[in-house]
């Protein structure tokens, strides 16, 4: 088992509290504000990149609740405008319809359909995966090689997905804590990668020394 140091115990109860609230909800809640060393984990992504992510998952789940409704519960993640669809359909065509329902939202340029073929997750695991989650982003937090914003960590019925753009370092890292992590059983990396220098040009420049007269 993890040992949860008062950090971590504190940052996995703000997590899931915070994401306990869209159990049933089809866009998962974005948690963020951690502080790494000196630097402010910031999102890597465009601030116009967000609101196209965030627009995505709107429109994405309003499609799918006016044309399956009740019978799936599907979960929508769009980062850097690729979807990651997970959750449940009762049919392997009613997965293809999710699917291409997702792929006529504006702005979407791909999709990472992971879907099971199955009935919809009973509460006990999707709060089981919620936690799991926590778990997940408190373990970043509680590094000092990660900026755990960087990341967007999605779990469905125990599988841990990684999203963000990250270095081969961040993305091996990120996937070592995932996988020692409780109630994961499994992790999928949807990353896209940036090189060191990349992530060196965008970090914060510091402020110029104030000159003193």
């Amino acid at each position: 088992m993890m040992k949860l140091t008062p950090q971590k115990l504190t940052t996995l109860l703000v997590l899931t509290a915070a994401m306990g609230g869209g159990l049933s909800a089809c866009a998962p809640m974005i948690v963020g504000g951690a502080m790494m060393g000196s630097f402010v984990a910031t999102d890597r992504r465009t601030t116009g990149t967000q609101v196209e992510d965030e627009g995505i998952e709107l429109r994405a789940a309003n499609r799918i609740r006016e044309n399956l409704g009740e019978r799936v519960h599907i979960n929508v993640t769009s980062f850097n405008r690729q979807v990651l669809l997970t959750g449940e359909a009762p049919t392997a065509n009613d997965k293809a319809l999710v699917e291409q329902l997702v792929s006529k939202v504006e702005n979407v340029r791909a999709i990472v359909n992971e879907i099971g073929v199955a009935g919809n997750a009973s509460l006990s695991q999707r709060t089981n995966d919620t936690i799991t989650t926590g778990r997940v982003k408190a373990g970043m937090v509680d590094t000092k090689d990660l900026f755990a914003n960087a990341f967007k960590v999605v779990t469905d019925r125990g599988t841990v997905y990684l999203m963000g753009r990250v270095t081969q370092r961040e993305a091996n890292r990120a996937t070592d804590i995932a996988r020692s992590t409780p109630g994961a059983l499994k992790v999928v990396r949807v990353l896209e990668f940036i090189t060191e220098e990349e992530l060196q040009g965008m970090q914060p420049k510091p402020a110029p020394a104030e000159v003193k007269k």
